[in-house]
């Protein structure tokens, strides 16, 4: 029986052309993010927000894959995207569609992420990164966004706690698969201490 590979499928925000332009022979990192949002539709609500009035740009990754294991390509990996603290110039972002903490990102009480991540989306994935490895030669990396913004907030509710502004892809994200089917090195620990931010 064929087995049929997943596609990408272009779907350019409407600033996509606007983002700084970069050579792709710097991209050595891939940061995997969820969404934290119910569905695709709406995160492409907030992709399309302009945040950034000088550039009329907003904030997103490069690319999405849904739960079904379905792949979008909103910003080309040529162009830099809004979607890491101060790594931005030199990754990719990867967002998968999952719940995360929504809709009370900054909760205390409400800081658990319990929706698991389908095969199928892991599939698509792991399929991603390998595509991604052909393409970019000096992809070497790979690590969460909680790795690399580790910031905290003041919670939204009496508390008075703080919290991690980010937490994905979280707990539920199988790491161990991941890194097992692919040759990207994670990147933490003495390894991030060393890595040079944008």
């Amino acid at each position: 029986m064929r087995v049929s590979l997943p596609a990408v499928h272009s779907n350019p925000l409407p600033y996509a052309s606007l983002l700084q332009a970069r050579s792709t022979e710097c991209i050595d990192l891939a940061v995997i993010h969820c969404t934290e949002l119910p569905d695709l539709a709406m995160a492409r609500e907030f992709g399309e927000r302009i945040l950034y009035p000088d550039s009329s740009t907003g904030n997103s990754g490069h690319y999405y894959v849904e739960r079904s294991g379905s792949i979008q390509e909103w910003v080309p990996p040529e162009r830099v995207a809004h979607h890491v603290r101060g790594y931005n110039s030199r990754s990719i972002g990867i967002e998968l569609v999952n719940l995360g903490r929504y809709p009370d990102w900054f909760d205390s009480r409400r800081q658990q992420m319990t929706e698991p991540y389908p095969q199928a989306q892991i599939d698509a994935l792991l399929w991603l990164l390998q595509e991604l490895g052909r393409m970019l030669p000096a992809l070497c990396w790979i690590t969460g966004h909680e790795v690399l913004d580790a910031g905290k907030v003041a919670a939204t509710d009496p508390s008075g706690q703080l919290i991690s502004r980010k937490r994905d892809p979280g707990p539920k994200f199988p790491w161990s698969r991941v890194l097992a089917a692919i040759d990207l090195q994670y990147l933490q620990g003495a390894a991030l201490d060393k890595y040079q931010p944008d």
